[in-house]
């Protein structure tokens, strides 16, 4: 007989009798749970049923699985009213109330931000929405975390009761508060909440409510819904305005859409709306990232004609997010573009293009920027300074870049805490340890502030030189002082102390008690150390750890794992990550490909053990046949 059936008692019977009676099986009431599901579902289950199977959880005191429990509550949330039970939402909020209650409750049945998700969700279905920021709070005091689904069902709630101006609070202060950025969806429920008190009064959404919808689709990228929207209001004879224009054309920009912002553009001009300075910058930005420069001078003569002012501070964000990009040459044109109509490049402008070309190691062509800067009557900055010795030590050109450095000290322009941690940070790279420290230590005499960037660079650079010692004395003094311990130096020390032979020290290595959370990095850092230490099930239970806690891993992290346990042959465990990232949908980078094909195909040496990977890496081994 099935767990089912012998807990048909538990599903099927009323709550007619007080008297405890024995306890079925841990598996039998989960079964008896699942099967609770399926008949919420299904509309045949009666609330007393829910809540003596309910009893019976409590009495057993074993914890239930959050995605049952889950699921359950889910089940009632969406069950329709039926002659079984009237109103499956109110169940769930009712249930949950109760094993809230009970001493056992929090323990035998865990509630996740996801419990918390479905229950304020219940209380809009069960018309009780003035409920959800009750439950709202309790979440924020569970200090489970909350996601953008919870705000998506609370501000459903708010606005299911009236209460617009709440859930506008919400959405514009509460969110941002708390980390959590809002989606289309929650300007949906807003706007729809708007929109029904206002037609209630006999008012229609008019362009700002519009645009308010289309700028939330836009800035999530989902262009096809906005210009839905947009061709719903010319259907509905809502006049656009030119923040409906800007608002499309500049998110077309931002994606690389050049013709659909120009077709815009242009059926912006037939409409009548006069495009604003703001649209031609987008245009111009959008153009210089991904189109050609040809339509840019048209644009900026239009600028120009109609006595737009131009100025060298929009010109400098442009060639500074190209030289970002890498697209210095992009960058030199424009810079060339805006000598031709008249403007003087500035200190920045300068500064970013040096930085375009020190990025590329192009130093000869930065250097000839920085003394066209000085030929242009410019004195240079503390950054134009910093960009050119940081590009010679990048270059490993550290002679030049302690030059530069002279200079800037000759000409009486004062380094900075970034100007000498550059310095520091190159010194170490190049191995000259000892005028590394001394420049620390001039640092310090010259009173110039040591952040904690600067002790993670001096921290990094004393373990790449093999000074581990020093570097563990200085993390001591460090902790000792009042400067906030960041995790990045953390890491550091975690990295060096494994790179000392210290393992345990490393292992042990206490980052709460800097009152910092572990990141990805972090974990990738220990899984690395662990697994090329031979501590293969340490580095399992690491990764256990990072999902417990919430820090997802990202196919960066994947994919070094799988191709560090390949290197060791550790081929049923490299599966399992690899396995890991098919879940999740990441791609194999190109070195973890090249290593599986080496390792796997018919020359490789592990092709005996291709068995052990995921099947879908079967192909492998007949890669080097194709």
């Amino acid at each position: 007989m099935s767990s089912r059936t012998r807990l048909s008692s538990v599903l099927t019977a009323t709550a007619s009798s007080t008297a405890p009676s024995p306890l079925p099986p841990r598996s039998a009431l989960l079964d008896a749970l699942a099967a609770a599901a399926d008949r919420a579902r299904a509309g045949t289950l009666r609330p007393a049923d829910a809540h003596q199977l309910f009893d019976e959880l409590l009495r057993q005191r074993t914890r239930v699985p959050e995605r049952m429990l889950n699921g359950f509550l889910a089940a009632l949330a969406k069950s329709m009213p039926s002659s079984a039970c009237s109103d499956g939402p109110a169940l769930a909020v009712a249930l949950f109330k109760r094993m809230s209650q009970h001493s056992a409750g929090p323990r035998v049945l865990p509630a996740t931000v996801h419990t918390y998700n479905i229950l304020i969700d219940c209380c809009c279905h069960a018309r009780r929405p003035d409920l959800a920021p009750a439950f709202f709070g309790r979440l924020l005091r569970t200090g489970l975390g909350i996601d953008v689904i919870t705000f998506n069902s609370l501000l459903k709630g708010l606005c299911d009761a009236k209460r617009t101006n709440e859930a506008l609070d919400m959405l514009l202060y509460r969110m941002p508060e708390v980390g959590c950025v809002p989606n289309v969806i929650c300007y949906n429920v807003l706007l729809k909440g708007f929109c029904n008190e206002k037609r209630n009064d006999g008012i229609v959404p008019n362009c700002r409510i519009f645009n308010i919808l289309i700028h939330a689709y836009a800035t999530c990228g989902m262009m096809g819904d906005a210009m839905l929207i947009f061709q719903g209001m010319k259907q509905q004879g809502v006049k656009t305005n030119a923040v409906t224009y800007s608002t499309i054309i500049a998110a077309f920009c931002r994606m690389g859409r050049l013709d659909d912002a120009m077709g815009i553009f242009n059926q912006m001009i037939d409409q009548g709306v006069p495009p604003e300075k703001v649209v031609y910058q987008c245009l111009i930005q959008g153009l210089c990232n991904h189109g050609g420069l040809e339509k840019v001078k048209e644009l900026v003569s239009e600028m120009i004609s109609k006595g737009m002012h131009l100025d060298v501070v929009f010109f400098n964000s442009v060639i500074n997010s190209l030289c970002k990009e890498g697209k210095v040459l992009k960058a030199q044109l424009v810079f060339d573009l805006i000598r031709h109509i008249g403007l003087c490049p500035d200190v920045a402008t300068f500064c970013s293009l040096m930085d375009g070309y020190c990025l590329t190691g192009k130093m000869k062509e930065a250097s000839g920027i920085f003394d066209s800067m000085v030929s242009a009557g410019l004195e240079p900055s503390v950054v134009a300074y910093n960009t050119l010795i940081s590009g010679y030590c990048r270059c490993g050109r550290i002679d030049n870049g302690l030059n530069n450095f002279r200079e800037m000290l000759l000409k009486g322009v004062k380094p900075s805490t970034i100007t000498y941690s550059i310095v520091i940070d190159g010194l170490f790279q190049a191995g000259i340890t000892v005028g590394a420290k001394e420049k620390f230590n001039k640092m310090i005499e010259s009173g110039i502030p040591v952040d904690i960037k600067t002790y993670s660079i001096v921290l990094k650079g004393l373990f790449r030189n093999n000074c581990f010692d020093e570097a563990i004395a200085l993390f001591k003094k460090l902790c000792s002082t009042d400067m906030k311990i960041d995790i990045i130096t953390v890491n550091t020390m975690i990295s060096g102390m494994f790179k000392a032979r210290r393992v345990e020290e490393a292992k042990h290595t206490s980052i709460p008690a800097y009152g910092l959370i572990p990141s990805v990095v972090t974990y990738n850092l220990m899984m690395t150390n662990l697994i090329n230490e031979g501590l293969l099930e340490e580095a399992d239970d690491i990764f256990s750890a990072m999902e417990n806690t919430g820090c997802a891993p990202d196919s960066r992290l994947l994919n070094h794992v799988a191709r560090v346990l390949l290197e060791k042959g550790e081929i049923i465990r490299a599966g399992n990550y690899l396995a890991k990232m098919d879940e999740k949908n990441f791609s194999l980078e190109a070195s973890t490909t090249e290593m599986l094909i080496s390792l796997f195909s018919r020359e490789g040496t592990c092709l005996e053990h291709i068995k052990l990977l995921p099947e879908k890496y079967q192909f492998l081994m007949g890669a080097n046949d194709i």
